[in-house]
């Protein structure tokens, strides 16, 4: 009787045994399952970086948007008189004159400028958001279609960078890669605006040249465009970050894999 009782005992041991390690399987699939879903510290590194380099661009672009110095028109040094001249300087909201007196200007240059030298300067805002009416600037006329539209691209482009910003926030802060993809693809599509909303703006600018041809003017992009366009290309590189950080795999360790293979 003693002996079958332990044999009892023995059979159940084992039972219980092949259970417990069949759930404790299954427990670590579903942790394995879980970690899968969520991104290691590694990756959360590199998202941090990729972050910060959008971050760059979405604070420059906001610089360049926000100032006044896209363009400068300027007129020759002696066109008035042999004391001052004029020059303007405008960006996609307003436009400022500025006066300057011509023995703060560099003799070597033949156009009024540049804008920094101190002088008297009056700025007025663009009227083609309220009442629709073009500006004149030097006796030109602004081209209002193509204004609007290099306006509009770029505010476009600021708000998907909002987009984009908001998405890796919450991929950092739930520790879910998956709205890694949606960012890229919002911070691409912004670094393209904003690079088509300066080439819209060139063009208006020409535009706005050939309207009138009394007044010689001389012109050149300042420094907001070198922003908005250091911008551009600083998103696009974001974009590209976030997408490879999103990808299942490493792409560039599958290619040296796949080199290593061949030979």
């Amino acid at each position: 009787m003693w002996s079958n009782f332990f044999m009892q005992q023995e059979d159940d041991a084992r039972v219980g045994g092949h259970v417990g390690i069949g759930a404790g399987g299954g427990g670590g699939r579903s942790k394995t399952r879980a970690r899968s879903s969520h991104m290691t510290e590694g990756q959360e590194g590199k998202i941090k970086m990729a972050f910060f380099v959008a971050i760059v661009g979405v604070t420059l672009t906001v610089l360049g948007l926000g100032a006044e110095f896209w363009v400068e028109l300027a007129q020759p040094k002696h066109f008035q008189n042999n004391q001052s001249c004029q020059l303007v300087h405008y960006g996609l909201w307003k436009a400022c004159t500025r006066t300057l007196w011509v023995s703060d200007i560099d003799p070597e240059r033949d156009s009024c400028g540049p804008a920094e030298l101190p002088g008297e300067s009056n700025c007025t805002y663009f009227k083609f958001y309220t009442s629709g009416e073009n500006a004149v600037i030097f006796k030109k006329t602004t081209d209002k279609n193509l204004s609007l539209a290099s306006a509009m691209l770029a505010v476009f482009s600021l708000f998907l960078m909002m987009m984009g910003s908001v998405c890796i926030i919450m991929s950092l802060t739930k520790s879910v890669p998956f709205l890694l993809k949606p960012a890229s693809v919002c911070f691409l599509i912004s670094g393209i605006l904003i690079l088509l909303s300066i080439l819209v703006f060139h063009q208006s600018v020409l535009a706005l040249l050939a309207s009138d041809h009394s007044v010689p003017l001389h012109y050149e992009f300042s420094w907001s465009v070198a922003c908005v366009g250091s911008a551009g290309a600083i998103l696009l590189v974001g974009g590209i970050l976030f997408l490879l950080l999103s990808l299942p795999f490493n792409p560039f360790r599958k290619c040296i894999i796949h080199q290593n293979d061949s030979v």
